[in-house]
């Protein structure tokens, strides 16, 4: 759909204070209220509450039109052929995005209030955690690559301030090096695809850039599958997709209520949200450069869909074995961040952007019920010290377990079941039955590692002494569960997923349900295999946990299979497998890097061309004497010289 452009109107106003809000509040505190606690307080969650109130008046009045609407244009640069602007784009696709988004760092800052109030960082904490969602929310709103690239950029330093938060525990500090780190990677595959995008098209507007790619669809020529590659290498950085996923766990080391909101709906989304936003350049035909040619008739959604569905998989894998409740939940995220990029490349972006919202609700909920956990437990994180929780903790216990229910995607109770249900669908629909299948039995994983960890952490006898005297934080931290607890539930039984499949693709048929049972039962309607196999595979990691698990004093795996236990608990080896190759490599790059700079271009070029002038000059500075005999001798040599040439 052509966007509409209009002046200066209700719904520009309201997306400039949308963004601009937490920008404001953050460079306040920073400059002049880091002493005061309470206008802080104040000015952190009105900026926050107030963005979501104008989200939510924004969705109402042109998201659930189906509009597209394009703010005026700002122009900031003009260099050749590339004219950047800042723009905002509001449509059905930005503006449930938004809703998202503030709603989960508003209950994130109200939760924050409490968890975080001993801390003496306590301004700074909430300077950046405004920083960070006013980069978010600019990623949601930009409507060009280069404003888009600026807010991604923004994105990881803002988690390089939450991250490394701690910044005294070494911990910490390696952390958030190490997620800026592995970020600048994919940033760098983004930052080309983008590259060649614009040298084919002359524009890095979205817009611009998908009506000439519908007027000439073979615009991108043979690159047009590596410019799709490259893109997503920015989301395999940012959602954290094998190879790239080994930032995220360690990103833990920050504060939980940071966790919850990295993980449920900002940073780890955004690549997601990239990708659907862009899938007008991922949805071409295979073509590769004469050097890929190797590559054949694999398309980058081909691509796209094998990094999700390894990622989800090889993740879940790894969360079985994990004792430390943050990165379980680490693991998790891995494995459904997988289930939405599987998605995308499956032809189901609508799926993917459905599943984003639901998780951001249940996943939220599932990271401030552990940050709730550990605050009672007096900061420990090891599941296997803590048990009998769900008797001391209520509140707490049960709406982390519906938070659980519906990631393991519970039929009909759960928000997360119709959403991996739309995902399966589109498995299926794209004729790709191994994704299909790797997708389900993620499903199994999901519920085995989930189910351990609510057996260990809150059923049974307690295992040590902060467990035993653990009580419900205060209401500034339940009262986020409780709201949270509702859309983990409901939200699927809203036409979510109809929505986003007009939005990203308008003009398509969707399937509406009619009556009560229709919209409890649709995932059993509309995709009955990927709905049973699911519940199947549910039931049965269920079991398996329960049998494992029930009254076990230790973790029985290591005893029975400790190679399998060991590789688990060591993630793979990913880390070490990078220390022994990736880094020895980027060690030696450097080191003749250093010697190329140090002997060719300062030592021949830089020192040896100044060195020769000084050489000469000096050579030179010797003739000028001022002794005129010495004049004569030089010239009666020159005019002999002269003479000699003209002879020969």
């Amino acid at each position: 759909m052509e966007p509409t452009h209009l002046p200066a109107t209700n719904f520009q106003d309201l997306a400039w204070a949308i963004l601009l809000l937490p920008l404001v509040s953050a460079l306040a505190i920073t400059l002049g209220l880091r002493r005061n606690r309470e206008l802080t307080t104040t000015l952190s969650l009105s900026a926050v509450g107030i963005g979501f109130g104008l989200s939510v008046w924004l969705f109402f009045l042109y998201g659930v039109s189906g509009e597209r609407l394009a703010a005026t244009p700002l122009s900031w640069m003009s260099v050749g052929s590339l004219s950047a602007h800042l723009g905002l784009t509001v449509d059905p696709l930005s503006t449930l995005m938004l809703m998202v988004v503030t709603g989960v760092s508003f209950l994130v800052h109200v939760y924050s209030t409490g968890y975080m109030e001993d801390d003496p960082e306590y301004p700074r904490y909430f300077a950046s955690l405004g920083f960070f969602t006013f980069s978010m929310l600019g990623i949601v709103l930009s409507d060009n690559f280069v404003q888009t690239f600026i807010f991604w950029e923004l994105v990881g330093v803002s988690s390089y301030l939450l991250v490394g938060f701690w910044y005294e525990k070494p911990a910490a500090a390696d952390a958030a090096k190490k997620a800026f780190l592995t970020n600048r990677i994919g940033d760098f595959g983004f930052l080309l695809g983008i590259l060649i995008v614009w040298a084919a098209t002359g524009t890095v507007s979205f817009d611009a850039m998908a009506a000439k790619l519908k007027a000439e669809p073979g615009i991108l020529g043979a690159a047009a599958s590596l410019a799709g590659v490259l893109i997503f290498l920015g989301a395999v950085g940012k959602s954290a997709q094998l190879p790239l996923h080994v930032w995220l766990p360690d990103a833990m080391e920050g504060p939980t209520p940071v966790s919850a909101l990295i993980h449920a709906a900002t940073m780890v989304a955004a690549g997601v949200y990239m990708l659907c936003r862009v899938y007008f350049l991922l949805d071409l035909p295979a073509a590769w450069p004469a050097a890929l040619s190797f590559l054949g008739s694999i398309s980058a959604l081909d691509v796209i869909a094998w990094t999700g569905a390894l990622t989800s998989l090889v993740a879940g894998v790894i969360a079985i074995q994990q004792d430390d409740i943050k990165r379980i939940l680490a693991y998790s995220t891995l494995s459904q961040l997988g289930y939405m990029v599987m998605a995308v490349g499956c032809g189901g972006p609508d799926a993917a952007m459905f599943h984003l919202t639901t998780h951001a609700c249940f996943k939220a909920l599932l990271f401030l019920g552990a940050g709730a956990v550990i605050y009672a437990c007096h900061h420990e994180q090891n599941i296997w010290k803590m048990g009998g929780l769900a008797k001391r903790m209520p509140v707490t216990f049960w709406t982390f377990l519906l938070a659980t229910a519906a990631l393991c995607g519970l039929p009909v109770l759960s928000s997360g079941f119709y959403s991996k249900d739309a995902i399966f669908a589109a498995a299926l629909a794209s004729n790709r039955p191994v994704l299909f299948g790797i997708g389900v039995l993620v499903v199994g994983l999901t519920t085995l590692y989930m189910s351990r960890l609510v057996i260990i952490a809150f059923l049974g006898e307690s295992r040590s002494e902060a467990a035993s005297h653990a009580a419900d934080p205060g209401r500034n931290m339940t009262l986020p569960l409780l709201i949270l607890a509702v859309p983990s539930v409901s939200l699927g039984w809203l036409p979510v997923g109809a929505y986003f499949k007009s939005a990203i693709f308008p003009g398509a048929v969707t399937h509406s349900a009619e009556g009560f049972s229709d919209v409890f039962f649709e995932p059993f309607n509309h995709s009955p295999l990927g709905a049973f196999l699911g519940f199947g595979l549910m039931a049965f990691g269920l079991s398996v946990a329960f049998a494992t698990y029930w009254g076990a004093a230790m973790d029985p795996m290591p005893g029975h299979l400790p190679r399998l236990s060991r590789a688990l608990r060591n993630r793979l080896y990913f880390d070490e497998i990078y220390a022994a190759t990736l880094i020895p490599l980027h060690d030696a790059v450097a080191a003749l890097a250093d010697w190329v700079d140090r002997w060719i271009v300062q030592g021949l070029f830089v020192r040896g061309i100044s060195g020769g002038m000084d050489l000469f000059g000096r050579a030179l500075r010797l003739v000028q004497t001022g002794n005129l005999q010495t004049y004569a001798f030089l010239f009666v040599a020159g005019v002999a010289l002269v003479v000699l040439l003209a002879l020969k």
